[in-house]
């Protein structure tokens, strides 16, 4: 599929919600929320896409890899690459209301099951979308991740639920939309949650439980504490708190700190494969790629959405043979160029 036509679809099927920049870094979308740019100066979102950029790789061709292997096992699915559609929902909130819900996410879970990967729904102000995202998941054999909002327990776990009802290969809590502003505005009540509060959600499933929101080894220890199976060291797009780090910048950190007590995944300014590569070098065991899955849906659906996975995984493909990874568990700190003389110490692993 032409990506010049699927973005040129997208844009007008966006309806002015989203301007399809040549590069998504946040710049353009500054304090639309709604909408799809980061909250306030939108310094969170943009910080995303500089910290990762900043990365830089060691580049090796003496070696006899030519044929990597990108797949890799998590939530006990095999998938052909360390990649997930982030849990993105609300269209009419922020999307421009032209395309409903159902046109939106289905095509990222069937165009992500059809390229071996899978999609994470989610849930928000308006309680038809979460029913919605589920309804499609349960009639593509539950081949994706539920997140919900931080509402009280009850609530949560009623969701739960559903979820399980649904099918999903695992369910989370994207514990850091107790800030976020779409949902106050629609009276709906969001609260933090402590390691009681986490346990108790942790034990009311069988599912794997994944916390999606961590941006400090205190809280990812916390998690690993409330018992936990994954985290997702987000800042939520840079759409919930104005001023935070990249997360390239805060994973390594959490990484040292928690990698083998629980699976860590990042979100955050991720576009391409070799942006894959970065986020695992730097620690992650796989990634959430997010506003580029509502560009490949809304300019192409199925097909727009193959297009840009299969892209991705290319881009992978072709990193890990220049920097002579075989397998996605070969990918590791060695990758990573470290800048010495950088002050942040980004790159000092």
């Amino acid at each position: 599929m032409d990506f010049k036509e699927l973005e040129k679809q997208a844009r007008n099927n966006l309806n002015g919600s989203c301007k399809v920049c040549k590069v998504c870094n946040g710049v353009a979308c500054a304090g639309e929320v709604p909408g799809m740019g980061g909250k306030g100066t939108g310094s969170s979102f943009i910080e995303n896409n500089k910290s990762l950029e900043k990365v830089k790789i060691n580049m090796r061709v003496i070696h006899n890899v030519s044929n990597p292997d990108t797949s890799i096992e998590l939530f006990g699915q095999k998938m052909d690459a360390p990649i997930f559609a982030a849990p993105i929902t609300g269209t009419t909130l922020n999307m421009g209301g032209k395309i409903s819900e159902r046109d939106y996410i289905e095509p990222v879970v069937k165009g992500c099951i059809k390229s071996g990967i899978y999609a994470m729904v989610g849930d928000t102000a308006v309680d038809e979308f979460l029913i919605e995202n589920l309804k499609v998941l349960k009639e593509n054999s539950g081949k994706g991740i539920v997140f919900i909002k931080p509402w009280e327990n009850e609530d949560i776990i009623r969701k739960i639920k559903l979820a399980e009802e649904s099918g999903a290969i695992a369910v989370g809590v994207d514990i850091d939309a107790c800030g976020l502003v779409t949902l106050s505005m629609h009276g709906k009540t969001v609260v933090p949650k402590d390691i009681k509060s986490l346990r108790e959600l942790k034990k009311s499933t069988k599912l794997p439980f994944v916390v999606k929101g961590i941006m400090t080894v205190q809280d990812a220890l916390m998690a690993v504490d409330a018992g936990a199976d994954a985290i997702v060291i987000s800042n939520h797009g840079g759409r919930v708190l104005d001023c935070t780090p990249g997360v390239a910048e805060v994973l390594p950190s959490i990484s040292k700190a928690v990698k083998g007590k629980i699976t860590i995944l990042a979100d955050g300014g991720v576009r391409t494969g070799v942006d894959v590569l970065k986020m695992i070098g730097l620690g992650a065991d796989a990634v959430l790629i997010g506003r580029p899955f509502v560009t490949a849906s809304f300019g192409g659906a199925i097909d727009g959405v193959e297009t840009y996975v299969n892209k991705v995984k290319d881009e992978l493909s072709s990193a890990m043979i220049l920097t002579g990874c075989q397998t996605v568990k070969d990918i590791n700190n060695k990758v990573i160029y470290k800048n010495i003389g950088d002050s942040k110490g980004i790159y000092i692993i």
